[in-house]
């Protein structure tokens, strides 16, 4: 019994741990490629955000978008944002828009 109880702990442990790393994934790419115009907070009030205005992530219309289309728009680029595909893996755009929702949430 002790051995099983051991396992099942192993296992949370692991898989809540992996989940902290992809929730820091998502963090420190949201920090080196999205910050600068879209802000820490998301608010788009950065002075780049501000002069190429960019919409803030915590707007309705934006909050409301699908993580599909947030991810499309994230490889395409959309206005003066540039296309990320080719610089960014899909599980590392997949983890920025995590991060992101954890910004519309706060």
């Amino acid at each position: 019994m002790k051995n099983r109880q051991a396992i099942i702990f192993a296992t949370l442990v692991l898989t809540f741990t992996a989940a902290g790393a992809q929730a820091q994934s998502g963090a420190d790419t949201y920090k080196s490629k999205c910050a600068m115009c879209h802000a820490a907070d998301g608010s788009g009030s950065t002075p780049a955000g501000k002069s190429m205005k960019t919409p803030s992530l915590l707007a309705p219309d934006i909050v409301s978008k699908s993580d599909a289309d947030m991810i499309d728009v994230t490889k395409s680029g959309k206005g003066k944002m540039p296309a990320y595909s080719g610089k960014l893996t899909d599980p590392q755009i997949k983890d920025v828009i995590a991060y992101m929702r954890t910004l519309q949430k706060k």
